[in-house]
């Protein structure tokens, strides 16, 4: 419980009203939807079925089990790890549960700019006009500007939710209504395949299998949606503009809770033993300022690995498919906890038990680990691009930097808060102000190179270039730190 009040040491409390809603922006949108069907087609349905009886059901009573086995813990998934494998697995699983959710967090402020697109111009020629490496400065920008509002405004969050959310649910029951009273009008006439046994049944090749990580884990679809059905009904644009400026506020929402609440739980859930105190340090609101900084870093990062790609269409597929690598892979953790668990019973006893043999408990839980690691292994194979085109291997690259990167980096603070137990301080202001220097004229000198179509190498070229800011980084971060000469966010 210590670690609950941690997180809320003025003991403010969200009404359920608003926790809905803000539960909402982080699990439901029209978007998610329509990509799986984009990718599967109709078979997506036999998918949607199988996935709930064998899969979300199993998950969510496991899950069930774990948080009554572990009743008095408040970090959810890290806790339970830290229960059967001690501190540093359990400060590891809250590392890649944060990690993951920079993809996804990149992708939001994406959706933030394209949505500000369509609301001002009501289509998608904003995001076709403007070159790759502008919309890479505008996210980051995005980054930067929601970091200000929730430092000024400590319930910016809970209001960007309750608008975002409220207008969702309004859109998505409107979308049902009106696509059914359009079926009606029609006769019942599909302009789609067929709602047959044939068409909802699968293919079973490697494209199904490769994405049903996209399904573990959940483009411009639902914009095209609303301007379809506004024409049939005469509407006009009405309704596109509605749904923009619903996305707009939906996203804002999103991305807000991401950078708060993701944040605050692996700051406040991975100990002090292998957290650098800086990255603990809250300013006069609470909000671990330092840890957004560190958001907004590999965020921008995972924009410079993506902007090599043609256009901004393919960015946003691109980011889709990572979202579906780097998600399933932390819900691996989910099922290895689970068969810890039961592999000692006597030991973690729970009021709810799924599954009372042992032994059959233990084999579900290795089954859909199995599962999951198999999907996201596959999932690492780039989607909507043509098989073994030159964009297919850039992709497929970039996944797995991405993913060593994000991961890896888990690793390093450990030895960054070595540094403060030994020195008293990590850093020192010179050695801060240095590495943050380089390392953000890195980011833009990538992004302005990125931007060169005509420059061939230029890959190479930022390569070397990064290369070369991460040794400069090196040796200004390995000497020893100016104890008199420290930040304030390093001291105690």
């Amino acid at each position: 419980m210590d670690e609950l009040n941690a997180l809320n040491p003025d003991k403010k409390f969200i009404s359920w009203q608003t926790l809905f809603l803000m539960a909402l922006c982080t699990v439901i949108g029209l978007d998610d939807i329509m990509f799986n069907f984009q990718n599967q087609g109709m078979a997506v349905i036999f998918s949607w079925i199988v996935m709930v009886l064998f899969y979300v059901i199993p998950y969510s009573l496991m899950v069930g089990q774990l948080g009554s086995a572990f009743s008095t813990e408040g970090g959810g998934l890290s806790s339970w790890v830290r229960g059967t494998d001690g501190e540093f697995l359990g400060y590891f699983t809250a590392w890649t549960y944060w990690a993951a959710s920079i993809p996804y967090a990149v992708d939001s402020a994406n959706e933030v700019i394209v949505d500000l697109g369509w609301a001002l111009t009501g289509s998608e020629k904003f995001q076709d006009q403007i070159p790759n490496s502008l919309f890479a400065l505008l996210t980051f920008v995005t980054f930067i500007v929601f970091i200000i509002i929730e430092h000024h405004f400590s319930n910016s969050m809970e209001f960007l939710s309750t608008i975002g959310g409220g207008l969702m649910v309004i859109m998505t029951i409107l979308f049902v209504v009106l696509a059914f009273v359009g079926l009606a009008k029609s006769g019942g006439h599909m302009a789609t395949t067929n709602f047959t046994w044939k068409d909802i049944f699968p293919k079973f090749d490697w494209h199904y299998f490769s994405t049903i990580a996209m399904l573990i884990y959940a483009m411009n679809g639902a914009y095209y949606a609303f301007k379809m059905i506004g024409h049939q009904y005469g509407w006009g644009n009405f309704l596109l503009y509605l749904w923009a400026w619903t996305s707009f506020f939906f996203n804002c929402a999103l991305l807000a809770v991401l950078l708060d609440a993701m944040t605050r739980m692996l700051i406040s859930d991975t100990g002090s033993r292998y957290m650098p105190k800086f990255l603990r340090k809250k300013d006069k609101n609470g909000l671990p300022i330092n840890g957004y900084i560190l958001t907004v870093a590999l965020s921008s990062f995972i924009m410079i690995l993506g902007i090599f790609l043609p256009d901004m269409n393919d960015i946003f597929n691109w980011l889709l498919n990572l979202n579906a690598i780097v998600s399933p892979g932390v819900t691996c953790w989910i099922f290895y906890s689970f068969m810890r668990v039961r592999k000692d019973s006597k030991k973690f006893p729970s009021k709810y038990v799924f599954i009372k043999n042992d032994k059959i408990a233990y084999a579900v839980g290795l089954i859909l680990l199995l599962v999951t690691a198999i999907a996201t292994i596959m999932g690492i194979t780039p989607q909507d691009v043509p098989e073994g085109s030159s964009i297919w291997w850039y992709e497929l690259i970039i996944n797995i930097v991405a993913v060593i990167v994000l991961i890896g980096l888990g690793a390093i603070l450990p030895g960054i808060r070595h540094r403060e137990v030994e020195y008293g301080i990590a850093f020192d202001k010179v050695q801060w102000i240095s590495m943050i220097a380089i390392i953000m004229c890195s980011i833009i000198f990538g992004i302005y190179l990125g931007g060169l179509k005509h420059l061939s190498g230029r890959g190479i070229y930022i390569a070397v270039e990064g290369i070369f800011s991460l040794l400069i980084v090196w040796l200004i971060g390995r000497r020893k730190p100016n104890l008199a000469n420290g930040f304030k966010a390093e001291e105690d």
